[in-house]
């Protein structure tokens, strides 16, 4: 049994061995030799996402079905009669339309450009009777019909356990002897880890810290199942950050409808209403802006375990969204560059220039959507690029702009703002450093603070972009205390040895 972090990296592993060729360009591996990866594990924990997330991070195509939908006929493609010669005898044979399945994939690489990619098949346990010989020639020999999946094609299939799904069926020892089968379990911590970098709401991070056991339940009742997934807590986040920004209300019958366990959800929509409060409380934006009161430090020492937690994650998520939002941005600005750089080299006229620039970028936009995977954070920027040349193009078409000196000054007021939030970020990260110190000084509050800093790859990209003296301040005192810390441990170890 594995994570789903650990699964994702096994399936990265697999398209690399898999994908790589000799030096006369055949696959080291041939396809017939390459056992599809399996994905089991119970609903809603992940493995879907993840399949999509090693898409969108290799730039490689993607193609996604349910098998539970599928005929033999649709699958395998529709019988043609054909009349051949043999022998020179006239001769009528069967061949096959080409199946659907096999089709979207030479789709995707004619339309998205790709020529590497994932075909996935999910709920592959649940397949029909009929349909169960032809899976198994596809399994060995990547062929539905007389067609092939094309080479540089992996193939990762999905199922739940029977006990999840009446539909599934157990596989024999035949079907497992073609697969590389990966065993999912719920892991809050794998979660974790992905939740930060995700934008998961912090008032779920915090509520499932401080009770873990319902990340993930599933439990048969007598009148239904009750069930609370990793699926359903990352809906349930972005519904939270849409109904806040809305200023619409967050109650038990909205929770209810994304946690289908009636007493989890009636726990977490109590402790929302009390981790909104504790930002009310203690004033969260004072304690950014470097103001926290006397009364307020004095109340987060006093402060137990659970509202210290909660507290920490208002003031995570806060420094996450403002450094993330700075990388972000930076990175914006890296991929808008090179086009004004070609843009400024061409003797075209301006807005001829700037409408090649769009018409590129719009293009790129559009090859990506095709690929069949793109996170909503790639896409924003490739589209924020896409904003910013229709913005200039248009002004050059209405004669606004006269030469490129005017576009360059309108990209330096972008650097200028990166400037601007980059250093807000930095001057909000010191401020919390003080007030975590204030408030409890160097020591599990603050190792909590700094593991999710660093947990956090936009956060942790920041920190080594723009420094923070309090980072690498407390940092090294923590390290140094946990050294003291290995080192008592493995004195009393010795000492536990020594015969007196």
């Amino acid at each position: 049994m594995m994570n789903i972090a650990t699964a994702k990296e096994q399936i990265r592993n697999a398209m690399s061995v898999y994908f790589e060729r000799d030096e006369f360009g055949s696959l080291q591996i041939p396809l017939e030799e390459q056992r599809p990866v399996f994905l089991m594990g119970p609903p809603g924990i992940g493995k879907t996402a993840i399949v999509r997330q090693i898409a969108d991070e290799l730039g490689v195509g993607l193609v996604s079905y349910s098998m539970t939908h599928h005929t033999r006929q649709s699958a395998l493609g529709l019988p043609l009669i054909l009349e051949k010669t043999y022998g020179g005898e006239p001769t009528q044979t069967t061949e096959y339309t080409m199946s659907e399945i096999i089709a979207s994939v030479y789709d995707m690489m004619e339309d998205a450009g790709v020529t590497e990619g994932i075909l996935f098949l999910d709920e592959i346990n649940c397949v029909s009777e009929t349909l169960t010989p032809v899976m198994l020639q596809f399994l060995q020999y990547k062929q539905l019909g007389t067609h092939k999946v094309p080479e540089g094609w992996l193939v990762v299939t999905a199922g739940n356990p029977p006990e999840y799904n009446r539909s599934a069926r157990e596989f024999d020892i035949v079907t497992w002897d073609r697969l590389k089968r990966i065993d999912i379990e719920p892991d809050y911590r794998a979660f974790r880890d992905y939740a930060l970098d995700a934008g998961v709401h912090p008032a779920i991070l915090t509520y499932l810290d401080l009770k873990t056991e319902y990340f993930y339940k599933v439990e048969s009742e007598f009148d239904g199942a009750r069930f609370v997934t990793a699926r359903g807590w990352e809906d349930l986040s972005r519904v939270l950050v849409l109904y806040e920004e809305r200023g619409l209300p967050v109650d038990r019958d909205l929770v209810s409808q994304y946690l289908q366990d009636d007493d989890i959800a009636e726990d977490f929509a109590i402790y929302y209403d009390l981790f909104r409060k504790y930002e009310e409380d203690y004033g969260v934006g004072e304690i950014l802006s470097g103001n926290a009161s006397h009364r307020t430090i004095d109340k987060a020492t006093a402060a137990k375990f659970d509202e210290r937690l909660s507290l920490l994650g208002l003031l995570l998520d806060a420094v996450l969204k403002d450094t993330g939002a700075a990388v972000g941005t930076e990175d914006y600005l890296k991929k808008l560059l090179p086009y004004l750089k070609a843009v400024k080299e061409s003797d075209a006229p301006l807005a001829e220039r700037l409408g090649a620039a769009v018409e590129e970028q719009a293009k790129a936009i559009d090859l990506l959507k095709r690929r069949g995977a793109v996170s909503a954070d790639h896409l924003y920027l490739e589209n924020r690029v896409l904003a910013f040349l229709k913005d200039v193009a248009a002004a050059a078409e209405r004669g606004e702009y006269a030469d490129f000196s005017q576009v360059e000054a309108k990209f330096q007021e972008e650097v200028a703002g990166l400037k601007t939030s980059s250093g807000s970020a930095s001057e909000e990260l010191e401020h919390v450093f003080s007030f975590l110190n204030d408030a409890w000084g160097a020591g599990q509050e603050m190792l909590v603070f700094l593991s999710e800093l660093s947990a956090s790859t936009a956060t942790a990209r920041f920190i080594a972009r723009y420094g923070s003296e309090s980072y690498r301040k407390y940092s090294d005192l923590l390290m140094l205390k946990e050294r003291r810390d290995d080192l008592l441990r493995k004195v009393d170890q010795l000492a536990g040895n020594v015969d007196l």
